[in-house]
């Protein structure tokens, strides 16, 4: 199905359900929450998701796994969207939003069943279609792309400037002055409301935020002297050390 409300298909008396929309350029869908979980992917443009826990960013070939229940918002960058909605219980992929790769089976399965009746034969070709669906789910890989946030006060909004004007050289001492807290006590408490260190959280930030831009089109120059790195070579060590490719590799591998 394509272009329909969820609360149209929300009842369906199927264990996942299969929609296409299409989205204007920056069409912002707010904060919402789904019954049935989500697998939300994009098979043109990039999504900005965001939930109470922090920040994701889905480049063009991937998807998000939205859990049910969970309160979120996303802005989509130019998307064309092919959406599962399944019951609660029918598969697990945890209790947080995360961005999945999507194998290249995977990718035509979604084709195919966004064009799949809605009152689908459960046990014949397009039953099996969703079965597999769920399979390759299961056995999709995790990426680093979300940005954790902490939950509250000082150092939610500190993180939160930086996501607004990142910069690559900030250090914890930095960070800890701004609080007037003691370089140890700042490291322990980052660690505690991110699950990771400072340093780690600057880098994936910056990465996270960077996929965005590049896969709107800009370039690593820009995006490097932006965030504050001495040159774009500086810049891609960064993000290869991340997600294991160099930014033209990645995006090379989204078309």
């Amino acid at each position: 199905m394509r272009n329909v409300s969820i609360n149209q298909l929300d009842d369906t008396p199927r264990k996942v359900v299969a929609l296409g929309t299409d989205y204007s350029h920056g069409h912002l869908l707010p904060f919402h929450t789904h019954r049935r979980a989500q697998l939300l992917y994009g098979a043109t443009g990039v999504m900005q998701v965001r939930t109470s826990d922090g920040n994701w960013v889905v480049p063009p070939q991937r998807a998000v796994w939205i859990p049910p229940g969970v309160a979120h918002e996303v802005l989509m960058l130019g998307v064309s969207t092919r959406s599962l909605y399944i019951e609660p219980g029918a598969v697990d992929l945890g209790q947080r939003c995360q961005v999945i790769s999507v194998s290249p089976l995977m990718r035509h399965l979604l084709m195919e069943a966004v064009a799949a009746p809605l009152m689908y034969d459960r046990v014949g070709r397009d039953g099996a279609l969703f079965d597999l669906l769920l399979h390759e789910l299961t056995r999709s890989e995790v990426l680093p792309l979300h940005i954790p946030m902490p939950a509250e006060g000082k150092l939610l909004s500190l993180c939160q400037t930086f996501l607004n004007k990142p910069n690559a050289h900030q250090s914890p001492q930095y960070w800890a002055e701004q609080i007037h807290i003691s370089l140890r006590t700042f490291n322990r408490l980052f660690r505690q409301q991110t699950g990771l260190s400072f340093r780690q959280w600057r880098q994936q930030a910056c990465v996270v935020l960077a996929l965005a831009r590049l896969a709107e089109g800009e370039a690593v120059t820009r995006i490097a002297l932006d965030f504050g790195y001495e040159s774009p070579a500086a810049f891609s060590t960064m993000f290869r050390r991340v997600l294991g490719q160099a930014p033209s590799v990645w995006l090379e591998a989204a078309k």
